[in-house]
């Protein structure tokens, strides 16, 4: 009785300890984010599902509180603008540009906007988790408000706190990865760059396409 009283103790401070690393890993992050004012860095973006294999990459640009910008290598033109009010998808020679308002966006890219807003992921993530994965961590789990599109989200994190991997399983099954390369923290940015201007002859219809 008294062994097992024992070994429940120990297994109960173990996995206190656990959870105090967890937090501190999750804290971490949090705070490499909430230090940044923008952000700008090459990205890899890949999907798979509903018959499609795809690869595309391109620059992102970052800016707080919650901007945007996805600009895309080919064709060249081809964006996903968030300028804290409206989200904005366009590509060069489509007749029309789709726009949503930015609380109504569920777009796989959406996630990212708390990264340089007040993060904390703990608020941002339903079921999270974290485990050891090469010389970081992989954070996972449920963003808020997408659970019934969104299956898992795991972020693959270096040991100083940065996001390098950026994982969407959805329900349906498929699956867009995102690796980011290249980071440039707190470079020079202008408003002008999370501004989308229509261009002419191009209707604006509300609602954003899959990815």
């Amino acid at each position: 009785m008294i062994k097992r009283l024992v070994l429940l103790a120990v297994l109960g401070w173990a996995a206190t300890l656990l959870a105090q690393d967890d937090a501190a890993i999750i804290r971490k992050v949090d705070d490499h984010y909430n230090h940044l004012n923008s952000l700008r860095t090459h990205y890899v973006e890949r999907y798979s599902g509903m018959g499609m294999d795809r690869s595309e990459e391109g620059t992102l640009l970052l800016k707080k509180p919650g901007r945007m910008r996805w600009s895309y290598a080919e064709p060249v033109g081809k964006v996903f603008v968030l300028d804290g009010k409206y989200a904005w998808f366009y590509t060069p020679g489509d007749a029309q540009v789709q726009r949503v308002p930015a609380k109504e966006l569920d777009d796989l890219r959406s996630p990212l906007r708390f990264l340089l807003g007040h993060t904390q992921l703990k608020k941002e993530l339903d079921g999270i988790a974290v485990a050891p994965e090469g010389g970081g961590f992989r954070i996972s789990g449920v963003p808020k408000g997408m659970g019934e599109r969104v299956k898992l989200l795991t972020l693959g994190v270096s040991a100083a706190g940065a996001i390098e991997r950026m994982k969407l399983e959805e329900v349906d099954g498929a699956v867009t990865e995102f690796t980011f390369s290249e980071m440039k923290e707190n470079v020079p940015v202008k408003d002008g760059d999370f501004v989308f201007v229509v261009p002419s002859g191009v209707s604006v219809v509300e609602g954003i396409k899959p990815i």
